[in-house]
């Protein structure tokens, strides 16, 4: 995630604000320009920008911004759609006759646009499925009632499914337990089922297929045996070795989504530290040095985004143990599993040389 600051008063604010803290200016996002502009109000529902890259245009809010107060993106108020670019994907929310739903609603549209802001980052954003049937991406938020059918977290052909109660955090806890998992986010959710929609539009039926099968092996294995295998009898007691999480171990189309969603979260992170300045000068020798010198897209070696990944998460965790919390990064990356990472940044970089944006050669 980039750094933000307030166009009136150089405040620094945060992705998800709506007002800056200190001059109270109305801040809103817009992902064609990955920025945070300040707004002042105009005539009826338009908004005029602090931000000398806007001259000349008038901007509404989103919907869910002006209305829900879900959101805090921003469009061109002459745009056809009341929603913005992420709200439009969503397609699907829950009763907000209950109280607590509006709130889950809430945690899910924020962690939504975080996973969004990184794939506009990477240059391979989504369509909606509503402007794109065949090829795009919708959200589906759902509840699960009392004498209704169990709701499952999912993708099928374009619809990724949460169930709102990964939105209660002792909820999502006690499942990270009983799963006896080291992670449980919903922005990781977010992150692993668009992996398995990135599958669909990135590998399948392309000339990566055939080396994805060689590293993640066949995605054509017999899914529901392999889960049902996996949850009767548990991973291979070796499965640290082999792949990036337990769940992975699974079926070839989990490893997938479980390394996509680790490739976002290391991606995500270091942008992070990139924007904030952060930086590793050890005492001793011989002790993890960070010093990133280039926005994560333009580092010339993946190596190097691994060195400075591995810096990152040894302090990070240091830190975490000194105030006695979990490691903020429980994972261990073997050789395969970074062989699977380098996969992904290559089929990343392809498909943004596709798309107009070169990279730095990796």
């Amino acid at each position: 995630m980039k750094t933000f600051h307030c166009d009136h008063c150089g405040q620094q604010v945060f992705f998800e604000n709506t007002h800056c803290g200190q001059c109270g200016s109305m801040l809103g996002y817009q992902p064609e320009h990955q920025i945070i502009s300040s707004f002042v109000a105009g005539t009826g529902n338009q908004w005029h920008s602090v931000n000398p890259l806007n001259a000349g245009h008038t901007y509404k809010q989103c919907h869910n911004y002006a209305v829900e107060n879900v959101c805090n993106w921003m469009l061109e108020s002459d745009a056809d759609s009341e929603l913005c670019a992420s709200c439009q994907l969503t397609r699907i929310i829950p009763s907000l006759s209950i109280e607590k739903n509006r709130l889950y609603w809430q945690r899910l549209e924020a962690a939504k646009r975080r996973l969004l802001h990184s794939l506009w980052t990477l240059h391979i954003q989504p369509s909606p499925k509503l402007n794109d049937p065949d090829a795009g991406l919708a959200f589906e938020f759902l509840e699960e009632m009392p004498e209704g059918p169990h709701v499952l977290t999912g993708h099928a052909a374009g619809v990724i499914t949460l169930n709102i109660a990964e939105a209660d955090p002792a909820r999502r806890e006690k499942m990270r337990e009983q799963m006896h998992e080291p992670y449980r986010t919903l922005l990781g959710h977010f992150r692993h089922e668009s992996g398995h929609y990135y599958f669909d539009r990135l590998i399948a039926g392309s000339n990566w297929l055939e080396p994805f099968r060689s590293l993640f092996g066949d995605e054509r294995q017999d899914y529901g045996a392999c889960l049902k295998q996996h949850y009767d009898t548990g991973p291979a007691l070796d499965w640290d070795r082999r792949f990036v999480s337990s769940y992975a171990s699974s079926h070839p189309a989990e490893d997938w989504a479980e390394s996509w969603a680790h490739y976002l979260h290391m991606f995500d992170t270091l942008e992070t530290a990139h924007a904030c300045g952060v930086q590793l000068k050890p005492r001793k020798p011989r002790e993890p040095e960070l010093v990133i010198t280039a926005p994560i897209l333009n580092i010339p070696s993946f190596d190097e985004t691994l060195s400075d990944w591995f810096a990152l998460t040894y302090v990070l965790n240091s830190l975490n143990r000194s105030i006695g919390m979990p490691d903020s990064y429980p994972f261990t990356l073997s050789p395969p599993v970074l062989d699977k990472l380098r996969f992904i940044h290559g089929l990343v970089q392809d498909q943004q040389k596709k798309n107009g944006w070169a990279t730095t050669p990796s």
